[in-house]
């Protein structure tokens, strides 16, 4: 992908994902079969954050992530809730503010290939269901890795390839065809969640995006994959 295309992407997803804010998470839980929940949750657990720590969740979205690291760091730590989507972190800022947790949480506009953090400032770098939807994800894996401490964790958990061929099909149709559909019915926007399913035409599988891991630094890396492969948790450590 050029640089052109890379930006048109990027514009492209913007648009996207402003107009579908405020529908964000009724239709990730309708996509996923509240099953997302249950993900995040398995990550925290291996992940065992501690107080005091530092996390940045890239393309954080609404916050949910954002919210579970920062309870898991408390008081004493800090969080940054990163993306480029102002409407889904205004989504993101009302829930904060409902939940009384303001304290620890920095949310900011700004684009996941161009952290605006020195190197070596984070214990952990997230992201969640974002990492297809970048123009350059070896960049965004470069800098996720850059501004994590040595010892750190990168860590993606994202919509995947079933490497089993018959129940890939199966998935595919659900999720290019059937999907669009349910969009069209629950929120009536059909175009932006027709585009959602494709961006993982091109998105690595999950033994492809493990070596980009490594090539970002990143060893061991652990793989975890989820009903059958339909999502895949990516948990990478900085040598």
């Amino acid at each position: 992908m050029n640089q052109e295309q890379m930006k048109q992407k990027a514009e492209f997803v913007h648009s996207v994902f402003e107009s579908i804010a405020d529908e964000y998470d009724r239709m990730n839980n309708v996509i996923s079969f509240g099953s997302h929940v249950a993900w995040r949750n398995y990550t925290m657990k291996q992940l065992n954050v501690q107080p005091g720590q530092a996390a940045i969740d890239i393309a954080c979205g609404t916050c949910d992530w954002t919210i579970s690291l920062a309870d898991a760091v408390g008081k004493t730590g800090n969080v940054v809730g990163l993306d480029f989507s102002q409407n889904m972190l205004d989504v993101g800022a009302y829930k904060i503010e409902q939940l009384g947790i303001h304290e620890g949480i920095e949310l900011v506009n700004a684009d996941a290939m161009n952290l605006p953090y020195d190197d070596n400032t984070f214990d952990y770098a997230t992201i969640g269901f974002a990492l297809r939807n970048v123009p350059d994800v070896q960049r965004v894996l470069n800098e996720m890795t850059r501004v994590v401490k040595p010892g750190g964790k990168v860590v993606s958990l994202e919509v995947s390839k079933p490497p089993f061929i018959p129940y890939r099909k199966l998935f595919y149709f659900y999720f290019y065809k059937i999907l669009p559909q349910i969009a069209k019915m629950t929120v009536n926007k059909y175009q932006e969640y027709a585009w959602l399913p494709q961006s993982l035409t091109n998105f690595p599988d999950s033994k492809k995006l493990a070596e980009m891991f490594q090539a970002a630094g990143l060893q061991p890396v652990q793989v975890k994959l989820f009903m059958g492969g339909v999502a895949a948790l990516h948990i990478g450590t900085k040598s």
